[in-house]
């Protein structure tokens, strides 16, 4: 595959999460796979950078909740292969008042499709977890299965395993351009190769390259603040206290969610995030803190204030993230509706490193003209008005 003129099976543009587990799934059945990647890896400029994230299978979708048994599946595979944890089980707690909806649906979604799970009085809560300090009516349902995953060792190890299977990674090579036809041909800053399919999983990047090609997404980059919070007492929040992750649904602090992860990649820290930002243009990433960043850091401290009083309630470290959104949150995974073999992943709305695995696994079959594992109705690009074939 060295060779200008080698025709690769499938080229994967973009080397974050959906990108490698895409190229796994390729490399794995045989096919000659290239991931491509804009940047040097290691990288934090995209969406899977930094130690952790978390996983659960408690969502109100019942069909996020049923791809993600064979995602739990999946990364115990990985790590069997790796012979590394990828993994932490600390269990999921999600918190809000009794009445909240999203909480009924996600609870009934649990007992529909028979996933352990615990609902907790707030004397329940307290006793469970006594550092977790409640305000008035709320109530917890705590998933089992929920857990950490290690996020920058899952990327390596991923890597690595594309590498050993016969595919290729080449990073700082940016795509300048896409040219359609049979076979595709792909234009990056170093050289021109071609497939007989490319697979876009290029983030907050992907209508850039989508724009050429007639087609633009209803993305919207979003620069989020990634907050690290100082334990006042070391070990009180932390995974080997069974601390668990957990997820704040309560609209009476803010509009949109504030999640948690136990104190374990920073000793004495835990992670207290809120589960939106403001918008950004991915390019200009590393810009000063607008207004809108700081209000988001106001909202996480009033909540560690009321919610977490053993810790410190000013954030000791600040990274960024990049999340990219569609409208309804929920991914996009489809064909471009003009070009049948380039497969566009995309729009994973800051919740999708846990589903990879089967998302990876779609766009390989969506990539290789198989018949999708799962009913792709919720990911259609035609959902989104004005943009079906007509568009083009």
């Amino acid at each position: 595959m060295a060779a200008q003129n080698d025709l690769c099976d499938v080229i994967v543009i973009g080397a974050g999460i959906q990108g490698c587990f895409t190229a796994y799934h390729l490399a794995k059945h045989g096919k000659r796979v290239l991931l491509l990647e804009q940047f040097f890896l290691p990288h934090s400029r995209g969406s899977s950078h930094g130690q952790s994230r978390i996983i659960r299978r408690a969502y109100p979708e019942d069909f996020y909740t049923r791809m993600m048994d064979e995602c739990y599946q999946m990364w115990a595979q990985l790590e069997h292969e790796a012979g590394t944890q990828l993994y932490r089980q600390t269990g999921l707690l999600l918190l809000g008042v009794k009445e909240n909806q999203e909480l009924k649906t996600t609870q009934a979604t649990l007992s529909r499709l028979g996933v352990q799970h615990q609902c907790l009085s707030p004397e329940e809560l307290k006793q469970r977890f006594p550092s977790i300090r409640l305000t008035k009516g709320e109530m917890g349902l705590l998933e089992e299965s929920g857990g950490v995953l290690y996020a920058a060792k899952a990327l390596r190890v991923l890597q690595d395993a594309i590498r050993q299977l016969g595919g290729k990674v080449c990073d700082g090579e940016k795509v300048m351009e896409i040219k359609p036809g049979l076979p595709v041909m792909v234009k990056t800053t170093c050289k021109s190769y071609r497939a007989h399919s490319v697979v876009i999983t290029a983030g907050p990047w992907s209508n850039r390259l989508l724009r050429p090609l007639g087609l633009e997404l209803p993305l919207q980059a979003l620069r989020i603040n990634v907050c690290y919070w100082r334990e006042k007492v070391p070990g009180r929040y932390g995974a080997s206290q069974a601390f668990p992750c957990f997820l704040g649904l309560d609209l009476r602090l803010a509009p949109h969610h504030i999640y948690g992860l136990p104190s374990d990649e920073y000793p004495g820290l835990m992670k207290v995030c809120y589960h939106h930002g403001n918008n950004a243009d991915p390019e200009e990433r590393d810009c000063p803190a607008a207004f809108a960043d700081i209000q988001d850091v106001q909202i996480l401290s009033r909540f560690v204030r009321d919610h977490l009083p053993d810790l410190e309630p000013e954030p000791a470290i600040v990274e960024r993230c990049m999340y990219t959104n569609t409208p309804d949150k929920h991914f996009i995974l489809d064909r471009h509706p003009k070009y049948d073999n380039i497969i566009i992943g995309a729009g994973f709305s800051g919740h999708g490193f846990k589903l990879a695995p089967v998302v990876g696994k779609i766009l390989y079959e969506l990539s290789m003209k198989l018949t999708p594992s799962y009913d792709l109705s919720p990911f259609r690009i035609s959902r989104f008005p004005g943009l079906g074939k007509a568009h083009l």
